[in-house]
Order: C-alpha cells, then structure tokens, then sequence
C-alpha cells in the first residue's frame, strides 16, 4: 500500500508531501492542472522512465520519495530475500532522484538500487493501467490467470506446472544422458586403457625402486666399501674398537675415583656396543649374494615405465597414483549413470502425469468458464455496453506444444454489439471497453480473493461513459477499493463522489506557475464535484445534486 508520496522540483510542484488512503483515491482537477503528476512520481518510484523534461523550470535536479507500507506481504519480503537485502521493518521507503543531465539514480531503504531492481520490485507494489498504454491485464496469460484465479483452480493450476516442470527437468537429463551416452564408452575405454597402463605401479613406490635399483646396480662395490669400513673398525691393533677398548680400561679402573670416569665408562661401553652391532651389519652386507639380475630388470622395467606413462599423461612420476585415483573415480561416475531405457520410463511416467493433472485443469476450465463468462457479461451491461457479450473459448494445442498453461489455448471472446460475431477480446475491444472490462475482471477477482494485491492505478477508466454509468463505475471502484488500494484519475463527478479520499490537483499563477495538491473534504468537495457536473457557472442547483450524490454513496456505503 502507498502511504505517501514526496515530490520535490517534479514539473509545475516545487515540494508537496501527500498521504493516500488505504482504499479508493481518486485524482481531479481542471485540464492542464496537472492531474498526472501524482502518476508520474509513482510510476518514477517503481522504475518508470525518467525524463529531464520532469525537472521543474530553473532547477538542476528532480526527487520522489514514496513510503510502502508492506505489512504481511510475503512477496515483497521474498523480494529482499532475493536481492539480499535486510528488510528491518514493515516499511518500504523509494526515493528517485532526476539529474539535467539526464541521468537517475535510486534508493530502496536507503541504500542505492539499479534500475531493474526497482523495476522487479515495483511490479510487486503498484499495478498502472492506462487505456493509451495497454492493460498489462488483459495480456493472453493474464486472461487464463484470472480465470483459474476467479475459477478457484489455483492448487490444480499449481499442480499441473510442478509437474510440467518435473517433465522439462527429466526430460533434459535424459537427453543430457543420451549425449553423454555416446561419448561415454569412448571415455570409459579410454580411462580404463589408461588405468590399466598405471596398473602395475599402483602398489609401489617410485622413489623407492630407483633407490633400490641404484644400489642394486652398486651394490659389488658398497660390498667392498663394507669390508673396509669393518677392517677400519675392528680388524687391527690401531683399529676403532681396539683403541675404545684401551680407553674404556682406564675409564673403568678409575671411576671409583672420580663421577666423571664413571659416566665416561658408561657412554664408551654403549658407544662399544653400537660399533659391535655397526660391525655385524657390515659383514653381513659385505658377506651377501651378488645382485639377482631378474630383481634389476623389474626394477628397470618398472622405473623406465612410470617415466613414460609421466611423460604420456603430462605430470610426474610422483603424482602418477593421484592423477589414476581420478580416473577411477571419473569412471566409477560414469559407470553409475543411469542407461537410456530407464530414463526415458521416467520421462515417459513424468509425461503422463503431467497429461492427467493437465486433463483435469482443462475439465474444470471448462466447467467454470460459462459461469464466469456469465457474470462477466452481466457486470458489463450496467457500464453502458448493454449488447455486450463474452465467452471463453478452447482451443487444443498440438501435443509438441504442451505447456505448464495447460493442454489447450484459451481464448476471451468479446462483442459489444448486436448482430457481431465474437472475436478475441484484444483484437475488437476498444480503449474503453479494455478498461471497463479490466474494472469488472478486478472486483469479480476481489470478490473471491483477499490475499494482499499491489496497488491499481487507472488513467482515466471512465473515459466514455458518463451519467447513471459512471455512476456505477464510481461505485465499482469503491467496491474494489474495500479490498485494495486504488487510483483513478476523473472526470466523472459520479466517479470521483465514491472515492474514500479525493484529492484535487489545481494551479497558481504567480511569478511562476505551480500546481498544488489538496485533499479535499466537506464544501471544497463539493465545489469541486459541482464544478466537474455543471461546469464553469456552479449554481445552487449543482450543489444540490452533488451533495444528493454524496448522500446516496454514503447510504449505499453504510
């Protein structure tokens, strides 16, 4: 809902603030006055075109500030969800700022918006209908949603399009599947002529064969390098464990005398038994066998295969294991797809139950539709189109175009005169039989639905329609506004008496011309009602008759 509107240097207004009612507010004023202005700065707010041709004479920039109130409206707090944005409190606030230069900014709560932002957003908050510009309401798709909507087919409706929609999603995976299916015995082969290469090296180590090669390879001459490492330790009178020997002797007969010679024998007797165990670990290795040949030709197989593989695959022998690790799990991936027959069951179970919730939606689209076609004729008749009549018409799709809409084609037929056969509503309906007609589809929608909707503005609905008519468009309007917030520019004064908040728009001409807005109530309202019923001379007469008509929607309204 539209709490307020703030425009600041907008064309002829210098700074007004204005507050709106929460139902029916209707827009006066004498042509020129500039009753559009309050439409512009809402159509601003919400991502509308900006023009420097807005920017008040001798001003550099333009601003709108709108407040929202959005108290329990999920759609809007789903919004800020969305976009990441914290929603404090019930309150929406849009500001709008205008440049000479021609270029806009915007704000949402405070912090700066794009464009399309506030476009998305304001599609949720204001809905602007103008005969010139084309009833968004009255699009092909909006026609099939109203009738599911007044129809009470909402949950069939929803149904069918979940299952629409699990059809598309299981359907391109099956063809996703089918593409892959194709490549993928080539890429199995493939991985697995490459596992079954790293195979052999999968339990052992590469780093450790070419260590073991090469002192394979060396090991004649370490076998010699042994035995003199052992005759450097043992083998004579000036040999290691000779001369620790004599010193340990002196340590031992003179460690009662001092600490000191009594943990020197220690350390020489643990040094003495490392260098025995170091001895019989050289003469073992000096005393082994010859290299076994066949052990070096493995070795050398081995070592010359994982450089090749390495050099093959582009990595190194090293990271060999990993990169065959990845390819396992690549083809255990692969080997776990679901075949081409199961998924087309799916697709095909998908289809069907698609086809049969999309039956039943068509079976009571067509049960409810001669009703609803019904009182939508009837509700016109009263809006001076007394030869009007509707109906909806079917017609079924080709199985190729199936949609989440359903099985068929729906199709509002209209004619509003007699004789004249009927034709699609948005081919024949003119300017103001578009907007009679969306008045009637909006309060048939209210009638049978209170959930929040956005804010419905109408450029001139009443445009060619004028006495006992307008009237019972004034008091459509009225009626649509219990169960919303509404706008609607006038200049019916049958229309503009029903309103629950009349605000009149109105020039001065000083050094330099401004307009004004005022909420009007009690003997301005009426001087304004009687202006628009009689004209430039307002006689007592006029007066009478408008507050004749005020009195009638006060007791319709009681």
């Amino acid at each position: 809902m539209l709490v307020s509107l703030t425009l600041d240097n907008l064309a002829l207004i210098k700074h007004h603030e204005i507050g709106f009612d929460e139902r029916f507010n209707v827009i006066t004023g004498e042509t020129g006055a500039g009753k559009s202005l309050i439409l512009d700065a809402l159509s601003l707010c919400v991502g509308g075109r900006a023009d420097t041709g807005m920017i008040r004479f001798g001003e550099h920039e333009a601003s709108v500030f709108g407040e929202f109130d959005i108290t329990n409206n999920d759609k809007v707090s789903q919004w800020f969800a969305e976009h990441e944005r914290v929603l404090d409190e019930n309150t929406v606030l849009i500001r709008r700022k205008i440049s000479a230069n021609g270029r806009s900014k915007s704000w949402i709560n405070g912090s700066p918006a794009s464009l399309s932002e506030l476009k998305s957003l304001g599609n949720i908050l204001v809905n602007i209908h103008s005969q010139h510009a084309g009833l968004e309401l009255l699009k092909p798709q909006f026609i099939i949603d109203w009738l599911d909507d007044v129809g009470g087919l909402h949950e069939l409706k929803s149904a069918t399009k979940d299952a629409f929609g699990a059809y598309q999603f299981l359907k391109k995976q099956a063809e996703d599947t089918r593409v892959m299916s194709i490549q993928r015995a080539d890429r199995m082969a493939l991985l697995s002529s490459r596992l079954a290469d790293i195979e052999p090296l999968m339990t052992v180590n590469v780093n450790q064969i070419e260590q073991e090669y090469d002192e394979l390879s060396n090991l004649e001459n370490l076998m010699q390098s042994a035995v003199q490492a052992v005759t450097h330790l043992d083998n004579d009178e000036m040999s290691v464990s000779s001369l620790l020997a004599r010193s340990l002797k002196i340590c031992d007969n003179l460690s009662d005398k001092s600490r000191v010679f009594a943990e020197c024998s220690e350390l020489l007797t643990q040094a003495s038994d490392q260098i025995d165990d170091a001895i019989a670990r050289l003469v073992d290795y000096a005393e082994q066998s010859l290299p076994d040949q066949e052990r070096l030709d493995e070795l050398n197989h081995l070592m010359g295969l994982a450089h090749r593989l390495a050099k093959r695959y582009h990595t190194t022998t090293d990271e060999l294991t990993v990169q065959a690790g990845q390819w396992q799990a690549e083809l255990d991936k692969l080997e776990s797809l679901p075949d081409n027959e199961a998924m087309d069951e799916q697709v095909a179970s998908a289809w069907q139950r698609y086809v049969d919730m999309a039956e039943k939606l068509h079976k009571q689209r067509t049960q409810v539709a001669p009703q609803i076609a019904h009182e939508l004729t009837h509700r016109l008749l009263a809006l001076a189109l007394p030869n009007a009549s509707c109906q909806f018409e079917f017609s079924p799709k080709q199985t190729h175009h199936y949609s989440a809409n359903g099985l068929s084609e729906m199709t509002l037929m209209f004619s509003a005169n007699v004789g004249m056969p009927m034709q699609p509503l948005h081919k024949v309906a003119s300017g103001g039989e578009l907007s009679r007609m969306a008045l009637i589809m909006q309060v048939m929608s209210a009638d049978v639905n209170e959930q929040i909707r956005p804010t419905l503005v109408f450029d001139e609905v009443d445009v060619g329609v004028s006495g006992g008519t307008a009237q019972v468009v004034g008091e459509l309007l009225r009626s649509l506004g219990e169960h919303q917030q509404l706008f609607a520019i006038t200049h019916q004064a049958q229309v503009a008496a029903a309103a629950h908040r009349h605000i009149l728009v109105h020039k001065e001409h000083n050094k330099q011309t401004m307009s004004h807005l005022s909420i009007i109530t009690g003997d301005e309202q009426i001087d304004e009602l009687a202006r628009m019923s009689g004209g430039v001379n307002i006689t007592e007469a006029t007066r009478a008759h408008v507050k004749g008509l005020l009195d009638d929607i006060n007791k319709t309204n009681l």
